[in-house]
């Protein structure tokens, strides 16, 4: 008597190992490296800032210091030596102070075309330029719109943990990077990333000269 055909067994797919979350490797942070300039018609502050994550770091900051003489020529130096600066440093991102005009109006004219000058520079080396208002700067270092020359001082070098404070051109200089570093991490967060830096208007400067929360 012949025998019925023997069922086939079902197909079952084959499945790779789990692997545990902890073996995964997290991939660092993506660097990003950031210029801010400080314009003016007689000194021009930078500063460069690294940042990857919640960290950040300092490169470099100095004054571009033009000497009395023809606009053209003071505008013709600032251009050469933010693009110097950029060639040294090459940084990825661009951060730049707006005009604030507050009384004197042909001033802030000249302040304009010499910040028309760095833009310029920047924008030839190829860097999307961000804008911050002063106020907004202040703000996102000190925790107000009105802060003083010397409370962004001791907040740059707490922040960046520099040895002493830099000069007060070079100060605002970075601390417009930092700004800017810190106003691209909300805007990450708000876009669905993850925030990685906390509110520096949350954080204070103790009586040791550290960042620590409020």
């Amino acid at each position: 008597m012949a025998r019925p055909p023997r069922r086939a067994e079902p197909a079952v797919a084959a499945t790779a190992p789990s692997v545990p979350a902890a073996a995964v490797p997290k991939l660092a942070p993506p660097l990003r490296r950031i210029i801010g300039i400080d314009p003016g018609s007689r000194i021009t502050g930078y500063g460069i800032v690294e940042v990857s994550g919640a960290r950040s770091r300092w490169i470099a900051h100095g004054r571009i210091a033009c000497a009395a003489g023809p606009l053209p020529q003071r505008l013709l130096r600032i251009l050469q030596e933010v693009s110097a600066v950029i060639r040294e440093h090459r940084p990825t991102e661009a951060a730049i102070e707006e005009v604030f005009v507050k009384d004197n109006v042909a001033t802030a004219l000249i302040l304009g075309q010499a910040r028309g000058a760095a833009i310029c520079a920047l924008a030839h080396a190829g860097l999307a330029v961000a804008e911050y208002a002063p106020a907004s700067i202040k703000s996102a270092i000190v925790g107000s719109g009105r802060a003083e020359k010397a409370q962004i001082q001791h907040m740059v070098k707490a922040l960046l943990g520099l040895d002493e404070a830099p000069p007060t051109d070079a100060a605002d200089a970075l601390a417009i990077a930092l700004c800017h570093a810190h106003q691209r991490s909300i805007a990450g967060a708000a876009g669905g990333g993850t925030r990685v830096a906390t509110s520096w208007r949350q954080m204070r400067v103790d009586s040791n000269g550290k960042l620590v929360k409020r």
